[in-house]
């Protein structure tokens, strides 16, 4: 009975011994899905804005007396030469003020006249000693006077026909009529808009782009210009002139493109898209979710494509903006980052992508 019990005893010290030694199995680690992108440095940022052709040179015609509009020789789209009386007012009063300045000067020829003879006959009795000297002083000052009319009168009768003159309105170089302002029979005041005249020689396109992408641009960038209603028909366009204030409402500057040599088809009016390609140096950016610091670093988890496992890898971020980064080294082209979850990751994790490894 002893030796039976001390074989038990034995027995259970050794099953208690092998089951200490036995090491329980590890549940396998599970696999975490993720969001990634991959790693496409980008070379050109193609940048479009929509536009109108307008003229880069245009007036706005006015009379410069006040009067009555006797004719409008013009319509909007009509195209004018220069010299070419385009609206005139009634000149009426204006030949009448021409008649009147000239009957004024031939009167002041006259008493001219008059005056340098009576000047004559005073200097030859003055020569005989018939006159006193001051009888002889009034008659030339008398002359002479008469001559200041003279003037006078041809100055005022140059005026009354320049006045006449102005009762005809006309362009100063060829263009195409933009807008009307007066019609027949209306009075109209000096400087007031009766014809706009546009040059057609030279267009602009005018667009308005964002103020916060205008940094860059400097006097003489090229733009491509395209029809919107005719997307074959292109120009280049140069830029001429950018607002010195953006628009308080749209936070805008508005920006005019000088046309080189645009087609016919970029008539005054027509909608454009301008299209700008920016050069740049290949660039990685990355979202502000993909980057872990730790340690004073910055660091990505990349995915290797074999495993399916995740790797930090530390980067160097060049700048940060509008909710990314800029990678100036540390990754490469084709290699795939993690954008979410970085923070719960370790290092050779299995990861699944989601749609075999679209975003």
């Amino acid at each position: 009975m002893r030796r039976s019990a001390r074989g038990g005893i034995l027995l259970s010290a050794a099953l208690l011994a092998a089951c200490s030694q036995a090491e329980p199995e590890k549940p396998p680690e599970p696999v975490r899905p993720v969001l990634s992108v991959l790693v496409e440095p980008q070379a050109n940022r193609m940048q479009g804005f929509v536009g109108t052709v307008e003229p880069q040179f245009s007036a706005n015609l006015s009379f410069r007396l006040l009067g009555r509009v006797v004719s409008r020789d013009v319509e909007v789209g009509d195209r004018v030469q220069r010299g070419v009386t385009v609206a005139a007012l009634d000149p009426t009063a204006l030949d009448l003020a021409v008649q009147g300045a000239r009957a004024e000067l031939s009167n002041a020829e006259a008493q001219a006249s008059n005056a340098a003879a009576s000047e004559e006959r005073q200097r030859q009795l003055l020569a005989a000693a018939n006159v006193s000297q001051a009888v002889y002083d009034a008659a030339r000052q008398a002359s002479q006077a008469a001559a200041a009319n003279v003037e006078r009168a041809r100055a005022a009768l140059a005026k009354a026909e320049e006045q006449l003159g102005y009762a005809r309105l006309f362009s100063d170089f060829d263009g195409i009529v933009t807008a009307v302002g007066a019609e027949v029979g209306q009075t109209v005041s000096p400087g007031q808009t009766v014809v706009t005249v546009a040059r057609s020689d030279t267009r602009e396109a005018v667009v308005d782009i964002p103020d916060q992408l205008t940094g860059d641009l400097r006097q003489g960038d090229e733009f491509e210009v395209v029809l919107q209603s005719l997307p074959s028909v292109q120009a280049r366009g140069r830029l001429r002139e950018i607002a010195p204030q953006a628009d308080s409402a749209t936070r805008t500057r508005r920006v005019r493109l000088a046309l080189v040599e645009p087609p016919d088809a970029f008539r005054l009016g027509s909608t454009v898209t301008a299209t700008r390609t920016t050069p740049q140096t290949a660039t990685i950016e990355l979202p502000l979710s993909a980057l872990l610091e730790k340690d004073g670093a910055s660091q990505v988890w990349v995915v290797d494509p074999q495993t399916s496992s995740v790797t930090l890898r530390t980067v160097d971020v060049a700048a940060r903006k509008d909710g990314t980064f800029t990678v100036a080294g540390g990754l490469e082209a084709g290699m795939r980052v993690v954008t979410a979850g970085v923070r719960s990751l370790k290092e050779g994790q299995k990861v699944k992508l989601p749609g075999g490894g679209a975003k």
